[in-house]
């Protein structure tokens, strides 16, 4: 009697751990996007495309930029890059609100951000520009505790950024990132 509820009760374990894994699956998150080849290239939200190792090919000089179409907390991303002899020389990757102001300089919402997650916009931005220029490849760029959203968005973007290099396309990325209610 008691070996069968052993049996039973492992049984009943396994079982559900396989339903929990299931039925994890993968979370999608509304800031990571794919984009088109429109001539102006919209985006619709999915992270799923967000790989840990991203290949990247040869990168043809120019200014490549991506911006969200939408506010978000009252900002969106703007984001350029620029590659001189196959190399990525700058990154500016930035929130603005519709008055075109960084959110580096909201002192407030620094304040507020920093006692709630130990981070702020104005020490994790330039964090995650000086990454890219160091190590090349978003996936190679580490996550900033307190600013994992941000940093997911940094890396997808970058990534969309890179492939429109590898083409050469210097055409506006444009994010649809419209929050749906």
């Amino acid at each position: 009697m008691k070996f069968k509820k052993l049996v039973s009760g492992v049984a009943m374990l396994a079982l559900s751990t396989v339903l929990l894994a299931a039925c994890g699956g993968d979370k999608k998150d509304d800031t990571s996007a794919s984009s088109s080849t429109a001539s102006s290239s919209t985006a619709v939200a999915d992270s799923s495309s967000t790989a840990d190792s991203f290949v990247m090919g040869e990168l043809k000089d120019g200014e490549y930029k991506l911006e969200e179409k939408n506010y978000n907390n009252g900002y969106r991303v703007v984001f350029t890059i620029v590659v001189k002899d196959g190399k990525i020389t700058e990154s500016n990757y930035d929130n603005v609100n519709e008055e075109g102001k960084s959110k580096v300089d909201d002192a407030d919402y620094n304040k507020k951000m920093e006692e709630v997650a130990k981070t702020s916009p104005e020490k994790y931005i330039p964090e995650l520009n000086k990454a890219l220029l160091e190590k090349q490849n978003p996936s190679d760029i580490d996550t900033i505790t307190g600013a994992t959203h941000s940093t997911d968005s940094f890396k997808e973007y970058a990534k969309q950024l890179i492939e429109a290099a590898e083409k050469g396309d210097t055409k506006t990325i444009e994010i649809d990132n419209q929050v749906e209610k």
